[in-house]
């Protein structure tokens, strides 16, 4: 699989979601305090990413 996401801890024991493509980590969130809220991250991206507007400054 080429990109997955992927629920770690950080150094503080917060947990974190982390978008990872070709195996580079491309983006992360915040950290937070329970697994539940970082997967709540995760199926926010899922949900509202598909619509989202794509800006080119070039």
């Amino acid at each position: 699989m080429a990109h997955r996401f992927e629920i770690r801890k950080n150094k503080k024991g917060e947990f974190v979601s982390y978008f990872i493509y070709n195996s580079e980590t491309i983006w992360w969130t915040e950290g937070y305090s329970s697994k539940a809220s970082a997967k709540n991250a995760i199926n926010s991206v899922l949900k509202n990413g598909p619509n989202a507007e794509i800006v080119d400054n070039y």
